[in-house]
């Protein structure tokens, strides 16, 4: 729904940000790290957003960069991390960092971030793995014309409460069938209709 959001810093903590549009106010929960990146209060920024909706709950999720934000949207995939599980994980880690212990499966640097236990550590691990060396996914899913439009589809189907595994198979489903969708909305579409 929204991309990014950018305007005047009204309020800021290591928590959250207030950004001032044309009179108004967008509250972001944020993590640390995105916390450093913010100018003072009265500067302008861009920050990259997430609009995380279930049932009653409406929060809007801030980004320093699209790596952050790409990450967020993995780590809420897992199972059992939610919202706020993520911005911990990005407020004591960077992308890097996080993708570095992902890859060499360094479950015990992840149980120092508060929250994460053993279990949840090595189910990032497992989970996330494959998904985090770069264009690991655009490679598996790429059959199409585009393999960043099957990406940019998974994102939108995980945003749309899909799981990012199963966001993935209906993707690969729609090119195994034959398809060859030449925009994001169509391949959107041919996924969810295959989940009918």
């Amino acid at each position: 729904m929204f991309a990014y959001v950018e305007g005047r810093v009204a309020e800021k903590s290591p928590t959250r940000v207030v950004i001032d549009v044309q009179g108004l106010g967008y509250e972001l929960n944020i993590s640390v790290n995105t916390y450093e990146r913010v100018p003072p209060v009265g500067q302008n920024v861009r920050l990259f957003t997430y609009l995380y909706v279930r049932e009653e709950i409406m929060q809007l999720y801030g980004f320093s960069d699209t790596e952050e934000r790409d990450l967020f949207l993995q780590l809420i995939s897992v199972s059992g991390v939610g919202p706020k599980m993520a911005q911990g994980i990005l407020s004591k880690v960077t992308v890097e960092d996080f993708t570095r212990a992902v890859a060499n499966n360094d479950y015990l640097s992840l149980t120092q971030i508060p929250g994460v236990g053993k279990k949840t550590a090595q189910r990032l691990i497992m989970e996330l793995k494959d998904r985090l060396l770069p264009g690991k996914v655009e490679a598996e899913l790429g059959t199409g014309p585009s393999p960043a439009l099957a990406e940019e589809a998974v994102l939108a189907l995980v945003s749309l409460g899909y799981r990012r595994t199963e966001a993935e198979k209906l993707v690969r489903k729609v090119f195994q069938s034959g398809e060859r969708p030449n925009s994001v909305e169509l391949l959107i579409k041919k996924a969810l209709q295959s989940a009918a």
